[in-house]
């Protein structure tokens, strides 16, 4: 593994990039929640909890970005950029990065909690014309916590909601937090505030295969029954899945949790690349071919 930075059309994005032996059969692009960088995705607490160490064992690259506003964008953007603006960066620079690295079959934007906007949004906005689909956990369409319960300009939101019983993490978990921890930028906290109404738009435009996880101490997002077939009813994509979760906090990647989750996402990258295998060729021109990954 490795730091980065990307050019999105003149925005620097920070990034830890992970890439296997040989050629990639896909890339993983990995996108943080708020408050949170691109560390998220590589749990220090324990080895078997990074996404990026399993990633680029089981054959594929893996690609955890800063979003704008975080890490090496920072200092430009004080106050961040609206959804719509992460997603034009976005797509400039997974542009730039695919035209320079080997990317396998397509890209899988791999999202955890205000990432999964991102994700969405981006998706919507064809960020990239070799997208696979879309897994994302801790991310829903209506909230449920009260609007006084979202997160303020000095803080993250409370330890309940972004963590649930702290027996589902490692204990060094919260000594090295200090270091994937980052400021909530402005116009990201205003957003937020704005996504219940601004999802069923996003949603009637991805067209992609979408994967869901919700964690069995989510306790951000509604995702009882109703809720969750209202929000498949919103999203146009060719399939949809929805997962649970158990023994998970909201900080899915950073719990004991999160080799599970991680298999299973890659687990469904699999099913996508089965999927596109009769019509979307890998960077070199060849159509993939289905083979099973080393577990």
């Amino acid at each position: 593994m490795r730091r980065i930075t990307l050019d999105a059309a003149g925005l620097p994005l920070s990034a830890l990039l992970a890439v296997p032996a040989g050629t990639p059969r896909a890339t993983v692009v990995a996108l943080h929640g708020g408050g949170m960088n691109a560390g998220y995705f590589d749990g220090q607490a324990d080895p078997g909890l990074s996404l990026l160490t399993l990633g680029a064992r089981l054959g594929y690259t893996v690609l955890a970005l800063d979003r704008p506003g975080y890490g090496a964008s920072a200092e430009r953007l004080p106050e961040g950029q609206t959804l719509a603006e992460q997603a034009a960066s976005l797509s400039a620079a997974l542009h730039g990065f695919t035209a320079g690295h080997p990317y396998g079959a397509g890209l899988l934007l791999l999202a955890h909690s205000y990432g999964g906007k991102l994700a969405l949004t981006a998706a919507a906005r064809s960020v990239h014309d070799r997208l696979l689909g879309l897994d994302i956990s801790g991310c829903g369409h209506r909230y449920d916590v009260t609007p006084e319960e979202l997160p303020d300009e000095g803080a993250h939101g409370s330890r309940r909601l972004n963590w649930g019983p702290l027996g589902l993490y490692p204990p060094e978990t919260f000594t090295a937090a200090a270091s994937v921890v980052a400021g909530m930028p402005v116009r990201e906290r205003v957003e937020a505030a704005r996504w219940p109404e601004e999802f069923p738009a996003v949603a009637a435009d991805v067209r992609v295969p979408v994967r869901l996880t919700f964690a069995e101490f989510e306790a951000w997002w509604r995702h009882d029954e109703e809720a969750v077939t209202e929000l498949r009813a919103h999203l146009a994509a060719p399939r949809v899945v929805v997962d649970r979760l158990p023994g998970a906090g909201h900080n899915i990647s950073l719990g004991w949790a999160a080799r599970a989750y991680h298999l299973r996402a890659l687990g469904f990258l699999e099913e996508c690349l089965q999927s596109a295998a009769g019509g979307v060729p890998d960077a070199s021109g060849t159509p993939p071919e289905p083979r099973a990954a080393a577990v």
